[in-house]
């Protein structure tokens, strides 16, 4: 990357941007909240358990939205092509296929019904209120902004692997098949997470932008945080 002067600062060069934007991916993801330590560790009721999936489905439902927000503000044919495949990767080329769908089987395995999931009636206010952020950040910011609030897939590799493990090994009364979200989204969150690091190195060039992708995966992190302390916070 270049060095251009933004206030007497130049552009951190490609190896230490990669190394800040995966520290804050590390450092600050979910993964080390209270609630997902406990779920990892077992300790979940069968009703927390069945909360948090009803929730974290309004997340899942909204990332083709997000996407499709993406989508539009990207320039080049060859990009489009690339981030589109995330939209069909969550809402599938045909009917009962795509992340969504295997979201939906995650519910039924812990016993809910794919209509709760769709009609909302178990959201609760706090993640509602995290999500609309999220989406309406897309919508919103500059693309390089957009793009590195996504960077938390950096992490999601990692914890896919400990999540099936603490699903099998603590909550044997979810179906095994349930968990194929979780399974595919290892190489998914792998590949995604690579391509658009390389967008958003590519197209932070300044400092000042650089410092921008920085803040847009920190607010990303603190949806997903504040997403899990409504759910954590939301029932018996």
């Amino acid at each position: 990357m270049g060095g251009t002067p933004i206030d007497g600062a130049t552009a951190w060069g490609t190896a230490e941007f990669t190394e800040r934007l995966r520290a804050v991916a590390t450092e600050r993801y979910h993964d080390r909240h209270p609630f997902n330590v406990r779920m990892h560790r077992g300790e979940l009721s069968q009703a927390e358990l069945r909360r948090w999936i009803a929730n974290r489905f309004h997340y899942q439902r909204h990332i083709p939205v997000k996407d499709a927000l993406i989508l539009a503000k990207l320039d080049r044919p060859e990009l489009r092509r690339s981030w589109l495949r995330r939209i069909q990767d969550h809402d599938g080329t045909a009917e009962r296929e795509g992340g969504i769908e295997r979201w939906l089987r995650l519910g039924e395995a812990a016993g809910l019904h794919r209509d709760e999931l769709w009609d909302g009636s178990r959201v609760l206010p706090g993640v509602r209120l995290a999500v609309d952020g999220y989406v309406n950040f897309c919508r919103l910011q500059p693309t390089p902004d957009a793009i590195a609030a996504s960077l938390t897939e950096l992490s999601a590799p990692d914890l896919m692997r400990i999540r099936i493990a603490a699903f099998e090994r603590h909550y044997p009364w979810i179906d095994p098949d349930g968990l194929a979200y979780f399974r595919t989204r290892i190489d998914q969150g792998g590949r995604d997470g690579a391509e658009a690091l390389a967008l958003v190195l590519d197209l932070a060039r300044t400092r000042e932008q650089q410092h921008n992708a920085l803040a847009a995966l920190e607010f990303k992190c603190e949806v997903l945080w504040s997403l899990l302390d409504a759910v954590d916070g939301g029932g018996p």
